[in-house]
């Protein structure tokens, strides 16, 4: 027959933990928490009544100050007593009664505590070995998340004595190999008597006599050396099996020498005194229990009286407030038939705003369709121009520093920008304008601005000068174009409105903020002014301000979009004017001078456009003029060229020759180019195709993505971005 052994680690920890409460400033937890520690020892030296006695009076004061974890382990002291000497019944029902208090302020060590005490009890009396090891995992759970190597070994050992008590050999043995290492090290008296005991019934087992003689030794050995008496039951139970050992073996003197040792020290553990005591105790805490169970029987009947009283109360009002409805009601009966009239009425006017809003989206429609045409019919010349200007300069080296040239290419990009921003201008409002990062140099921009106003300063016979802060370093980040849209507007608006007069424009650093300098520029006029009624509406969208004669009328945007882009570049703007004497207008803008971002962005600028090996592209284009920007921009950078006028003989072509990549246009006649494009994928071709359109790519995605075209440039383009996007396309 096996003996089970069972483990009380949950005790000595229960010890270290309560010591932790010391420091307790309430003195109810801290006398509680004494009684506990009290009752534990007197528990480990089998003083049955003392333990029993210290742990009901930390029950009373827990119950008193509503404590459920002082509660929780009171509880388990009180079970442990009762399993001890086997009430085994009381004993599951106080621990339960722990478990569930340990679970309400879900205190994971108490838990661990109860669930490997019930383990003991159910496998330890031979009550339900498999509800035992399911109550020992548990605990084992609790010790695994709590990384509690100690409590570990205990849990494992506890697991695999209830293997070997039902002769599960093969589940058991895992379990002490794991602990085998850390027992022998860090172990103390009872783990050590635990798993050599349990290692000599194991060889026992297997009829390897020697092996099992050796563990059985060790354990007899640490009996010997152990003076708590708790323990000395797990040393009882050692001594039974070594002399069952021996009388296996035939050596009956050694097997009469411990048995006579294990009936010895059962007397002395399990004595009648101490049982007794435990029945005395038992009564107690029963009594207690039963006077506790009256006291909460007393308190819910305060509580249901409490409840009834409120309950008159709420019918009561219950019916005040029936009576308050049944008033509503009939007022609401009342006034039925005129929300009945206003809800007619208010379905016609809904009907009507129905049609308000259809027609209003209809408008938007219309809106959104013209601001679409008139971008693409005001790009397609633009691209011709700057393409043309690119030509000329390709074609006349000795023309490169000209002036002119420079100032006719910087108004186009310039003029293709403030298109772009004129037409789209409810974008801006949305934000849907994003600024780039370039790198300019303030004083050389201020300096192309001023060459490409020349001829406007000249009509009125005025003359524009530069006043640059030597502060301001060379290289800033920041959109240079959107920069140069805002001195275009300012410039222009004060050449315009003085005569033989002069505009200044000053640029100084304000202050720095780590690498953003935040840059004040000022344009100064000595113009006719502005009058004081006027000048906080100069911004608005769509303003006129009369200056006394009809000339001085433009489209009322021009403040409006200077305005908007000082707000993208989170700057500010303010105006002062005196009427016949002149303007000044200053706006603040942080520009980053961070030479790591400044670098980064030239290293990007200098790409290599050069060709190594030839690629043939098909140009789809039915505008003679850009046929020949887009013939040349190709040829001039070594790239050979066919063009076609319409998508039709694009088709015929592509089943000739194999491109390198198509260019397609979008707007043509016959057959656009998104037709176009879907009829060469379902050729099979797959020869990258580039849209290169005077449309917003926003306002034609879906189609784009629809007709299988792979990538989209806006003409006017730089012709780097597009040699850069053949060359990646065509990898």
């Amino acid at each position: 027959m096996i003996t089970y052994k069972r483990f009380y680690f949950v005790l000595f920890f229960c010890l270290s933990f309560i010591l932790g409460f010391a420091q307790d400033t309430n003195s109810r937890r801290k006398e509680a928490n004494e009684l506990l520690k009290q009752a534990g020892k007197s528990f480990l030296k089998l003083d049955t009544k003392k333990s029993l006695d210290f742990a009901q009076k930390a029950l009373i004061i827990a119950t008193k100050n509503s404590d459920d974890l002082i509660a929780s382990k009171a509880y388990n002291l009180i079970g442990l007593n009762f399993e001890e000497f086997s009430d085994y019944q009381k004993a599951i029902e106080y621990y339960n009664k722990g478990l569930v208090l340990a679970n309400k302020v879900n205190n994971d060590t108490v838990k661990g505590w109860l669930n490997n005490n019930l383990g003991n009890l159910y496998c330890y009396r031979k009550i339900d070995f498999n509800k035992g090891i399911q109550h020992y995992k548990e605990g084992l759970k609790y010790s695994i998340k709590h990384n509690d190597e100690y409590e570990i070994m205990f849990s494992k050992l506890n697991i695999g004595s209830a293997y070997f008590a039902v002769e599960d050999f093969s589940n058991g043995i895992q379990y002490f190999n794991e602990i085998k290492d850390y027992v022998d090290k860090n172990g103390d008296i009872e783990s050590k008597i635990s798993l050599n005991s349990n290692f000599g019934l194991y060889y026992n087992y297997l009829n390897n006599d020697k092996k099992a003689e050796e563990y059985y030794l060790k354990a007899v050995q640490f009996c010997e050396q152990n003076d708590i008496e708790l323990i000395k039951s797990n040393a009882s139970d050692v001594y039974h099996d070594i002399s069952n050992f021996y009388y296996k073996i035939k050596d009956f003197e050694k097997a009469h020498y411990y048995l006579l040792k294990h009936d010895q020290l059962q007397d002395e553990i399990y004595n009648e005194d101490r049982l007794n005591e435990v029945k005395i105790g038992g009564m107690q805490i029963e009594h207690d229990e039963i006077n506790r169970k009256i006291d909460q029987i007393e308190k819910e009947k305060e509580i249901q009286a409490e409840k009834l009283q409120a309950n008159r109360v709420f019918v009561i009002l219950l019916g005040i407030i029936f009576f308050i409805l049944l008033l509503l009601l009939l007022s609401l009966i009342r006034n039925n038939k005129t929300k009945a009239k206003a809800n007619i009425d208010l379905k016609e006017a809904n009907i009507a705003l129905l049609k308000a809003k259809e027609k209003a989206e209809e408008a938007s429609q219309l809106k959104t369709q013209f601001i679409s045409t008139i971008s693409h019919e005001l790009r397609t010349p633009l691209y011709g121009v700057v393409g043309i200007t690119d030509i000329i300069l390709d074609e006349h080296k000795e023309l490169k520093n000209s002036p002119h040239l420079k100032s006719l290419k910087f108004s186009a990009k310039y003029l293709l920008s403030l298109v772009n921003d004129i037409l789209k201008v409810y974008k801006i409002e949305e934000n849907q304008v994003i600024l780039e990062d370039m790198v300019f140099n303030v004083h050389d921009e201020l300096i192309v601005i001023k060459d490409s106003l020349h001829f406007l300063a000249k009509k009125n016979n005025n003359q524009i000068f530069i006043e640059c802060d030597d502060s301001i370093p060379n290289l800033l980040v920041g959109d240079k174009i959107r920069l140069s849209q805002i001195f275009i507007n300012l410039l222009s608006n004060s050449l315009k409105f003085t005569y033989n007069g002069k505009i200044i424009v000053k640029a100084k650093t304000l202050q720095i903020v780590g690498t953003k300098y935040h840059i004040q520029f000022q344009v100064i006029d000595n113009g006719i002014g502005i009058a004081k009624e006027n000048q906080n509406k100069v911004f608005e969208k769509f303003v006129q301000v009369y200056r006394k004669e009809d000339d001085y009328q433009g489209t009322g945007l021009g403040l409006t979009i200077v305005k908007k882009l000082v707000e993208l570049f989170q700057g500010t703007i303010h105006l002062e004017s005196e009427e016949g004497k002149g303007t000044t207008i200053t706006f603040t803008l942080p520009l980053d001078s961070n030479i790591s971002k400044v670098n980064a962005i030239i290293n990007n600028l200098d790409i290599d456009v050069s060709v190594l090996k030839e690629y043939r592209i098909l140009v789809v284009e039915d505008n003679k003029i850009n046929q020949v920007v887009t013939k040349r921009l190709l040829e001039n950078n070594n790239f050979k060229c066919d063009i076609v006028d319409n998508g039709y003989e694009a088709l015929d072509l592509v089943d000739k020759i194999h491109f390198d990549a198509i260019l397609m246009d979008i707007n043509m006649p016959i057959i656009n180019g998104f037709e176009t494009s879907k009829l060469i994928r379902e050729k099979g071709i797959t020869t990258p195709i580039i849209a290169v359109t005077a449309f917003d790519k926003q306002d034609i995605e879906e189609k784009i993505i629809e007709a299988q075209i792979d990538e989209v440039i806006v003409k006017p383009f730089e012709g780097y971005k597009l040699f850069t996007t053949i060359k990646r396309l065509s990898k």
